[in-house]
């Protein structure tokens, strides 16, 4: 290989790499046997917190998995299949993301959906993108309700775009204010970005907002919770013109943060604004079904100036997953898993709240989520918690520093009663 490349010595091949930076000789350890690498991995496995009872959300969200998720989704055919260029022998990978698409669209509400996105934030900078394409204006407004991780995601994106982003105050007692919005729209606004339910799990009616901006020629752009939409009223049916979230929640693990999944849909006349891929219905030469990938975005696909995506993999994987676990599910089981975090979230509730000193910010109504005000420094409970054995909630000081003493705290349908009692009586204790 050195004679091919014209080089004559290992060191001469590294020899633009500082004498300092390179490695004397790389100190690896012996190896090990097929058992003795599972029992070293078995034995760091125990030292994950694997046994914390847990009420995290912030986006992220501990929600039952079906096993025939893990057993289908593992299959050689699904596990191993990359990006379907040759429609013709990948039918079955087309088909499994034409259903997911579709899915989609039935959750928001809205005509079309693409292929997914590499999470919940990203996918929520496509559809702001997605909206000044189609505008062709220079502003954003945002709600503070919109999840933290979005925004600075947002900010990060944008920031070499010529894009203004203006943020319009949202608190745990009230969702997005309305007045800041009407008095912050005018003909630069290309959206108005809100999250329903919103980063402090309250839940609002978006129809009022939509009209507004809508009057302004702005878009509506929501980030929405998937699992919620088994009760809540659909984006779509409230005039929201974009609908993208993370789909973490739809048979994917928590998995120490990723790989997770971001969905995207939006009306039919921004369809070719939109990022990604959109697999498409269609019929061969005898007149059988197929699928073909009916619209790709990239510069690989289309002209250079008019690629709306970069995106190169689709997720393909983590769409399946939610594929196959909305399939399970199916519409009166989203439903029931949607009510089963309502009423434990209530019950939630109700039992913190009754602790001394202890109160819900939260004015409206919540789906799963709300936050609690303590009469201490929130970080410092959770922290003394979590040594417990409780991964009590989410400090919101690290994102908002004017609620140091308030924590983001999620129930999904896993919390028993019990747990909600646990977790009152230890925090009781510790106050």
């Amino acid at each position: 290989m050195l004679a091919a490349i014209g080089v004559d010595s290992l060191d001469a091949l590294f020899a633009d790499i500082p004498e300092a930076l390179r490695l004397p000789r790389l100190d690896l350890p012996d190896g090990l046997s097929e058992q003795e690498v599972y029992d070293r991995l078995h034995a760091l496995s125990h030292a994950n917190a694997h046994e914390t009872l847990c009420f995290l959300g912030a986006g992220f969200y501990d929600h039952m998995i079906p096993a025939a998720v893990d057993s289908l989704a593992s299959r050689g055919e699904f596990f191993t299949a990359y990006t379907p260029y040759q429609p013709e022998v990948a039918q079955g990978t087309l088909q499994a993301i034409f259903e997911f698409q579709t899915m989609i669209c039935r959750l928001t509400g809205l005509d079309a959906a693409n292929a997914s996105m590499y999470d919940g934030g990203s996918a929520l900078v496509e559809g702001v993108l997605t909206a000044v394409r189609a505008t062709g204006r220079d502003s954003v407004l945002v709600s503070g309700g919109v999840n933290p991780l979005y925004r600075r995601m947002l900010a990060t994106t944008t920031r070499n775009l010529g894009l203004r982003l203006v943020e319009v105050p949202a608190t745990p007692d009230r969702v997005t204010d309305r007045d800041a919005i009407a008095a912050a729209l005018d003909n630069r606004v290309a959206a108005v970005v809100v999250q329903n339910p919103d980063f402090f799990g309250s839940i609002d009616v978006l129809d009022d907002l939509a009209a507004c901006v809508h009057q302004a020629g702005a878009l509506l752009v929501a980030s929405v919770y998937p699992v919620s939409l088994g009760l809540l009223k659909r984006p779509g049916d409230m005039g929201v013109d974009i609908a993208t979230g993370e789909g973490q929640s739809l048979g994917l693990p928590l998995a120490f943060g990723g790989p997770y999944l971001g969905f995207f849909a939006v009306r039919q006349a921004l369809v070719r604004k939109m990022p990604g891929r959109i697999v498409g219905e269609s019929v061969d030469r005898r007149g059988n079904r197929c699928y073909v990938l009916t619209l790709q975005a990239r510069e690989q696909h289309i002209r250079r100036e008019k690629a709306t995506s970069n995106i190169c993999t689709n997720e393909a994987l983590c769409a399946l997953r939610a594929t196959i676990h909305l399939s399970l599910l199916g519409r009166q089981g989203l439903r029931q898993q949607a009510e089963h975090c309502v009423r434990k979230a209530a019950y939630a509730q109700r039992r913190l709240s009754r602790l001394p000193g202890v109160r819900v910010r939260n004015q409206g109504p919540v789906f799963n989520e709300f936050v609690l005000e303590l009469p201490g420094d929130a970080d410092e409970i959770a922290s003394r918690l979590l040594a417990r054995g409780l991964a009590a909630g989410y400090p919101l000081q690290r994102d908002y520093p004017d609620l140091a003493r308030c924590l983001l705290i999620a129930v999904t349908e896993k919390r028993t009663r019990d747990e909600i009692d646990t977790l009152a009586g230890e925090l009781e204790a510790l106050l």
